[in-house]
């Protein structure tokens, strides 16, 4: 069977090294994963995923001119359908909460508006407080002037 570079080849992890793990292949061939393609996550040491004998799936990623085969694990695993996941539960709804009014406010009605109809509502408190708040500061200013 010749090894085709993108084929996914059952090999057999033969040697350690700081740098990566040889991989016995089918024919008699061997190649190496480079220690960034073991995992997916960062791999500090090769002996946290790999051990020698390891029976291991890899895809061939290229071929030098010297016959060196490189290989990698983690492609193999992205290559993988993931299983279908079932989906999110739907979160409970929103409760509105009623503000409690302050004292010589009257309390809103408890009747459900439209979004425009409380928006109406907002922008008209907003701007009475905003016109009461300008009517304070200009008394103020025309005192210091006096």
């Amino acid at each position: 069977m010749a090894i085709e570079i993108d084929s996914i080849q059952e090999g057999k992890v033969t040697g350690i090294m700081n740098f990566g793990a040889f991989v016995a292949l089918p024919g008699g061939k061997s190649g190496l994963v480079h220690i960034s393609e073991i995992a997916n996550s960062f791999v500090k040491d090769v002996h946290d995923h790999l051990q020698v004998g390891q029976q291991v799936r890899v895809k061939v990623l290229g071929i030098n001119e010297q016959g060196k085969i490189n290989l990698s694990i983690k492609r193999v695993a992205e290559e993988k359908p993931e299983p279908e996941q079932p989906p999110a539960p739907t979160p409970p709804p929103v409760r509105e909460t009623v503000r409690a009014p302050e004292i010589g406010e009257v309390a809103p009605p408890t009747t459900d508006l439209s979004f425009e109809d409380k928006l109406k509502k907002f922008m008209q408190a907003s701007d009475s407080k905003n016109a009461d708040k300008r009517r304070n500061t200009e008394r103020k200013q025309h005192a210091r002037r006096k």
